[in-house]
């Protein structure tokens, strides 16, 4: 770990002057993340500017009748909020199915947002990895990836983004807001993230002078039909292979609207709207889900030892798909 300043910052101008004055300063919290990338020497930020005494650790309601989850909330204390159980129950099952309870406790909204990729070439820093190091190749498109991406890929980058709770977010169509010294701004959450391309060492749309101040939640809740199903190596304490987050309004045995999320298989939370138009207004029936399930893979991609993504995130989408329609949850 490289030596670094520390600076701790009590309102949210403060916090926004001090990251936009250093280039190599990192905003910390939680540290759930960040402090395991320095101690790898894969982050090495020249200082950390300490978030956790900012006013943004509530949850409140929007005018619009959504709900404001603030960047400094812990995941446990936003997923067992009684508002968000009620309304928002996708996104709680997203919460509750990362990391451990200790992580849990720790780690923030804002946090969450931010995570980096656990792809094992990455956290070695022995190993050329585009995303830690550009242009210095990536390991993985030859090597072990059986935990990476089979859509949205480059051939720069092949890594997956972690958060079981930005896949949540993803099919809630939820938004990001953010403070500079230039002022706030929105970012839907379908764009706050984003493929590699030919940088894959940058993971989202926020400016290195940006802090995350909350992520509101739109009133459209999902509430009914729902489900967050997450396929993995053992049954707690592990990132997903495969995640998906369903989420449906019913008329009758129709689906009047449609949102699939998946994680697991992207450098981002990966929607696919082609695959929703063909569930929506139709019957809630085996064909029409494997249909679906077809259309999100349709341009996958394998690169060996994780070839076998492709059929189990079709079965993934369809099994997540059958239990949101009966009102069930994953065991």
């Amino acid at each position: 770990m490289n030596n670094f300043s520390y600076t701790r910052v009590s309102d949210v101008a403060s916090a926004v002057r001090e990251i936009a004055a250093d280039t190599t300063a990192k905003f910390i919290a939680g540290g759930t993340n960040l402090v395991d990338l320095m101690k790898e020497n894969v982050a090495r930020p020249g200082r950390l500017i300490d978030i956790t005494r900012l006013p943004l650790n509530k949850i409140e309601a929007t005018e619009d009748g959504g709900l404001r989850l603030g960047a400094l909330v812990k995941n446990a204390d936003t997923a067992y909020d009684e508002t968000v159980r009620a309304r928002y129950p996708l996104l709680s099952k997203a919460i509750l199915a990362g990391a451990s309870a200790q992580l849990r406790n720790m780690a923030t909204n804002g946090g969450s947002l931010m995570q980096r990729t656990r792809c094992y070439c990455f956290y070695d820093t022995a190993t050329p990895c585009n995303k830690r190091e550009p242009a210095a190749g990536c390991s993985a498109l030859d090597g072990f990836n059986r935990i990476h991406a089979i859509l949205g890929a480059s051939d720069q980058c092949i890594a997956t983004h972690p958060s079981d709770m930005c896949v949540a977010l993803a099919a809630l169509e939820a938004s990001v807001q953010v403070q500079s010294s230039e002022g706030q701004r929105q970012i839907p959450f379908a764009k706050f993230h984003r493929l590699p391309g030919d940088t894959p060492q940058i993971d989202n749309t926020l400016q290195p002078y940006e802090m995350i101040t909350s992520i509101d939640l739109p009133p459209k809740s999902f509430a009914g039909n729902y489900c967050y199903l997450k396929l993995r190596d053992r049954a707690s304490y592990a990132f997903a292979l495969v995640s998906v987050a369903a989420a449906l309004e019913m008329d009758g045995d129709r689906i009047s609207t449609a949102r699939l999320a998946l994680g697991g298989v992207a450098h981002k939370p990966w929607r696919d709207g082609e695959a929703e138009e063909i569930l929506n207004g139709k019957p809630a029936s085996l064909k029409n889900f494997q249909q679906a399930a077809a259309a999100v893979v349709r341009n996958a991609k394998g690169y060996g030892e994780n070839d076998f993504k492709i059929e189990l995130a079709q079965h993934a989408i369809v099994r997540a798909l059958q239990l949101a329609v009966s009102m069930e949850q994953p065991a």
